[in-house]
């Protein structure tokens, strides 16, 4: 029952911010990386033995061998499509752990981050409807995450069962043999190959998958705390009336129309500075994302454009698996930046359409210092390269088809 229970964790039932950190944080401790600061025990001394073994075994694939491929093999072949073949794969396969390696370096900042999204959140009232709204969204978040592991999984898993169920005996890639296992389609290279391209593959799917889970869950958590402010600037006077009424019907002799006002301004104050705190703490938590994660996206972007680059040079007919992937990835994060985006503008609407009309001048004077700091645009960086988006996503995939162009008249 315990283990049936902690995979239910991963499922849409729960889709609180700390069960959703624990969702990747527990996978990422499998890669030596402790995100979440709630995690005091330490990380499990074997997971210290096998994951130098999957680097290893992920270095003699997509690194030594790839290096090999291109500068020796494909040159004694005279095979430049086969070489941009396996650079593309390769390039492909790094951005996984280079960006596990950005934020090893950025961990203390990570854990720090992950600590203020857990600490807002436990400031949080149980069942109230602000609470209620933010659970609504957050389920939105994790479906996102889903569909993206789920998407990738199953790249991986074709990637693999494709030359199991060809007829004949098929290689992963016959076109890139790894060194010093050759020839690639007798045994027992036929077997190594397959388990090292299967390790090292499914460690670059793990890495990929879990931290872009964890950017898209702390900025997903931005996006739903925005969208839940949203709403309760929209009740917010309603809200004001309902509790005059309330006070009225339990001490009616102490209520005037002369103090309606008051009652019902003094109500909306609290109210307000409760959002401004709530406001300026979303923005310091982004802000500190996307310095967490800048050197990762940035770096991330960087291997992308020059993967699908190669790709196209390569032929979509020998790359047409690798390219979902890249584009998954790099449309996920631009997703995230827009969701973020999105939800500023939508506060910044619903600040204006608080019915603020009908406040007095000290809240008004509060509505309006709300509102510019609305307006100014919540957003999200690949390292300051680009701002992530739906439109700069659409910027990239012009950009390495015009890279393409110019360069396949030369290739």
């Amino acid at each position: 029952m315990g283990i049936i229970t902690t995979i239910r964790k991963f499922g849409l039932e729960y889709c609180d911010l700390p069960t959703m950190i624990w969702n990747v944080a527990v996978m990422l401790r499998l890669a030596i990386l402790n995100v979440d600061p709630r995690h005091k025990k330490g990380i499990p001394t074997i997971y210290y033995i096998i994951a130098p073994m999957v680097v290893c075994c992920f270095c003699y694939a997509y690194c030594f061998s790839t290096l090999w491929f291109v500068f020796v093999r494909s040159r004694e072949t005279n095979d430049m499509v086969g070489a941009m073949v396996v650079f593309s794969l390769s390039v492909c396969t790094e951005i996984g752990p280079t960006k596990l390696f950005f934020l090893i370096l950025n961990r203390n900042e990570i854990k720090s981050l992950v600590g203020k999204c857990l600490e807002l959140n436990s400031l949080l009232i149980p069942d109230s409807r602000f609470h209620k709204n933010l659970l609504t969204q957050m389920r939105t978040v994790k479906k996102r995450f889903i569909f993206y592991g789920s998407l990738n999984i199953m790249n991986g898993v074709v990637y693999f069962i494709l030359p199991l169920v060809t007829p004949g005996r098929r290689a992963l890639n016959e076109s890139f043999p790894f060194y010093g296992l050759e020839p690639v389609l007798e045994t027992p290279y036929y077997e190594i190959t397959y388990i090292v391209a299967l390790i090292s593959s499914t460690y670059v799917l793990h890495l990929t998958i879990n931290i872009t889970g964890l950017l898209i869950i702390l900025t997903g958590y931005t996006e739903s705390q925005m969208i839940g402010l949203s709403l309760e600037f929209q009740e917010l006077w309603n809200d004001a009336n309902k509790h005059y009424q309330e006070i009225t019907l339990t001490d009616n002799s102490s209520v005037t129309v002369n103090n309606e006002n008051v009652i019902k301004n003094n109500y909306i104050k609290r109210q307000l500075n409760n959002m401004i705190k709530i406001h300026t703490e979303n923005i310091q938590i982004l802000r500190q994302t996307e310095r967490a994660f800048r050197g990762a996206l940035a770096a991330e972007f960087v291997l992308l454009i020059l993967s699908l680059l190669a790709e196209l040079l390569g032929g979509l007919e020998n790359t047409y698996i690798q390219i979902p992937y890249g584009f998954a990835l790099v449309g996920m994060d631009c997703l995230a930046g827009q969701r973020v985006l999105d939800a500023g503008l939508a506060l910044e609407e619903a600040v204006y359409d608080s019915k603020w009309e009908n406040f007095n001048a000290e809240n008004m004077k509060l509505v309006w210092m709300i509102l510019l700091n609305a307006q100014k645009p919540l957003k999200l960086s690949a390292g300051g390269l680009a701002t992530l988006n739906l439109g700069i996503l659409m910027s990239f995939a012009r950009s390495v088809y015009s890279a393409y162009t110019a360069f396949s008249s030369h290739v």
